[in-house]
């Protein structure tokens, strides 16, 4: 039964129209009473164990994405015998179906920054480990906002894919025209299957016609109708690579969404992402929420033959239904959101908290519950209250369901780690061991100790002196430069060494000799790789990959500026760097060097170390400012990225940590690693929390300590 208008589930979400309807369950528009936010809740109707188990495995896998095109899983509860549901972002605007509909076809250049945008959000998930497939992208399932961002939406089908997961017959959705062939039989699906999709999709967006389903063309031979037949004066170079995608063999096409978008930009000569908003030029609709709706979402189940494989419901294409209005309007959701947002500022020490991430903000006080004159637009005395028998919730940095005692189930906030509860090395998941440079026994030799700054210990004794440790992803190795006198930018002479993680069996990196310098070691987040700013071919540094597969090295960078301190993206497939221009900036660039942007803003201060959020979505980096010349550390999100909105860890307004710089962040996100000299002379290295609430200093020597990280994986030194 579809809820009714009105309708208040967990006494917190407001029911207020139907987004789409199936016969496993609906998707509803609501608002959240609490933060009066809007937001989007699927609803899962079928409750046998096997339907169950994949719709909450759906919630916890949704609520560990984070990325700036994919809506965010805010809750998750479920009322016994009933129904599951799950609560996430509800994206305002128009979905790509609709403005096709609304223009007949789209420029060439709105597609292609259309494709631009949801090839990075599929690079994010199918980097995930396991890879995340979305298995449903059609136009349908791309929602574009009125201020013209690109989002992927509708995650029914999403599927973790792991190496030895056999495919399930039955289990999958077939769009017909947005399905690769493999879809439809017992084949396995991989990211391949999505970039079929996309591509299927960006041929819709660019024609205004659905291209020949690819099962009709495989079973009966039938060719794909070239684009150019409808758009003869479309791009021939975007119509090729659009075309390629489509490929009925998946050896065919574009073996990964980041070689897609690549080709999807080099076709426009489009040789960058970051363009300055707004990205696509096509105007939105002069009232989004009144055009009609016909998304549906029918899903189909077949139990698993194997009992680890996952079950995903399969959405079917039913006759269009009329999106229902809110009853009231949004201006008073609006103006209660922009009251609870200035409160939450003003409950923060005056700091600009709506800049910041959200695992970042300040973990809020507990709400009490409201009644429903809280939204007063929305009130309906007789509707019903429903309340879940059992509740669950889900926490986002943790990824766990678990029950809540109260009625009320609310998204779960980590709180800071408090440093009387229990021990420190408890509390940073992770990792055990901190390696650090230290220069207490005469000259720099890499040091280790436990994140309470425990057990410190000498691991290399080179006489020329070691520094600037590296782990290795499965911390079993380690990556440091010798010859190394103290801390500089350049290190001329240098070589890189790596050794066991104790610090023993030290060697050469097997890379080709030059004894220019090699320096700034940075390993790839598979482990084949190392990252390294080098002077071998020029007397200005530039940024160089070395292979361990073949012993390769490759150089990225060649600007007439110096570029240095490399550090990997999450995904692999970015480096950010610095760039040494009068004033260093951060800057991107892929492993190709063909494809680089600045990411820090233009201005007086210097800028140093980038260092990456666990999800990809912040770069941290040390900043100076001209007076009075000493390094803080600040971050900005990558959706942010070049523009003047960047944050102070800790925030402005508290308590002043004095100098910071050489950030690293802990594996589990939640802590940072850092060296300071709060009394003007002694180098030691600290750790914060990621927001800034406890800080706490791990040496005390009187001698230099710096460029300290943290040790991947949580084993113990011999």
């Amino acid at each position: 039964m579809v809820l009714e208008p009105g309708t208040i589930l967990n006494n917190r979400y407001r029911i207020i129209s139907v987004l789409g309807q199936g016969g496993m369950g609906a998707v509803y528009r609501a608002v959240d009473e609490r933060l009066g936010s809007p937001v989007a809740v699927k609803e899962n109707l079928n409750l046998a164990d096997e339907f169950a188990r994949q719709f909450k495995k759906e919630a916890v896998t949704l609520a560990s994405l984070r990325h700036p095109a994919l809506p965010r899983v805010a809750d998750y509860f479920a009322y016994p015998r009933q129904g599951q549901y799950l609560v996430m972002d509800y994206i305002e605007g128009e979905d790509l179906r609709q403005r096709i509909e609304r223009m007949d076809h789209l420029p060439d250049r709105d597609v292609v920054l259309i494709g631009e945008a949801v090839c990075d959000a599929l690079t994010y998930l199918h980097t995930r480990i396991p890879p995340v497939i979305h298995r449903d992208i059609k136009p349908g399932n791309i929602k574009i906002t009125p201020s013209q961002k690109v989002f992927l939406v509708d995650f029914g089908l999403v599927k973790q894919e792991y190496a030895d997961q056999a495919t399930t017959t039955g289990a999958r959705a077939m769009t017909p025209g947005y399905s690769p062939p493999e879809q439809y039989g017992t084949a396995r699906t991989d990211a391949r299957t999505d970039v079929y999709s996309l591509a299927a999709t960006l041929y819709a967006a660019l024609t205004g016609a659905i291209p020949e389903d690819s099962i009709t063309r495989a079973t009966h031979n039938v060719a794909l109708t070239p684009i150019p037949t409808f758009v003869p004066n479309c791009s021939k170079h975007l119509a090729v690579v659009i075309e390629k995608g489509l490929e009925l063999n998946p050896n065919d096409r574009y073996q990964t969404a980041a070689e897609f978008r690549r080709a999807l930009l080099d076709s426009l000569e489009l040789t960058t992402s970051f363009l300055t908003p707004p990205r696509i030029t096509a105007p939105p609709p002069e009232a989004v929420d009144s055009i009609p709706s016909s998304q549906n979402y029918e899903e189909i189940f077949t139990p698993p033959e194997e009992e680890e494989e996952v079950v995903e419901p399969a959405p079917i294409e039913l006759p269009p239904s009329t999106r229902q209005k809110p009853a009231r309007s949004k201006s008073r959701v609006l103006l209660i959101s922009a009251v609870v947002l200035v409160m939450l500022v003003l409950g923060s020490f005056f700091v600009p908290w709506t800049n910041l991430p959200s695992f970042i903000r300040p973990t809020p006080i507990p709400v009490v519950q409201k009644t429903s004159t809280s939204i007063p637009s929305l009130t309906r005395t007789s509707a019903p209250v429903l309340l879940p028998e059992e509740n669950q919730t889900i926490q986002p940095t943790e990824m766990a369901v678990q029950p809540t005692v109260e009625n009320s189930p609310t998204m779960t906030i980590t709180e800071a780690p408090s440093p009387t509860a229990t021990p420190l090395i408890s509390i940073i998941g992770g990792s055990d061991l901190i390696a650090f440079t230290s220069e207490r026994t005469g000259n720099s030799q890499i040091w280790s100790m436990n994140p309470d700054g425990s057990t410190q210990k000498q691991m290399t004794g080179l006489a020329d002196g070691a520094c600037q440790p590296a782990w290795s992803p499965d911390g079993t190795q380690l990556a440091f430069i010798s010859p190394c006198i103290g801390k500089k930018d350049i290190y001329a002479g240098s070589q890189i060494y790596l050794s066991n993680a104790d610090g023993k069996n030290v060697h050469l990196m097997p890379a080709p000799m030059n004894p220019a310098g090699d320096f700034n070691p940075a390993w790839s987040p598979d482990g084949k790789k190392i990252a390294f700013a080098s002077l071998r071919t020029d007397t200005k540094p530039h940024i160089f990959l070395f292979s361990f597969e073949d012993s390769s090295v490759k150089q990225v960078t060649s600007a007439s500026y110096g570029d240095i301190q490399p550090s990997w993206a999450p995904s692999g497939l970015q480096l950010a760097f610095v760039r040494q221009f009068p004033n260093s900036q951060i800057w991107i660039t892929d492993l190709t060097g063909k494809q680089q942007f600045q990411y820090s803003p233009s201005g007086a201060v210097k800028n140093y170390w980038p260092e990456w959020s666990r999800d990809g979505s912040i770069l941290f980096y040390s900043q100076t400012s001209p007076e009075p010349f000493l390094p803080y550390l600040v971050g900005l999100s990558y959706e942010n990225r070049g523009k003047s909105l960047e944050f102070r860890l800790p925030p402005v307004g508290a308590a002043d940590i004095g100098p910071a710089t050489e950030l690293a962040i802990s594996p589990d996100g939640k802590w940072g690693t850092y060296e300071s000299w709060p009394d003007g002379t002694n180098h030691d290295i600290y750790i914060i929390s990621i927001d800034g609430s406890d800080r706490r200093r791990l040496t005390t020597d009187k001698e230099r300590d710096f460029s300290p990280v943290w040790k991947p994986i949580s084993t113990s030194i011999p």
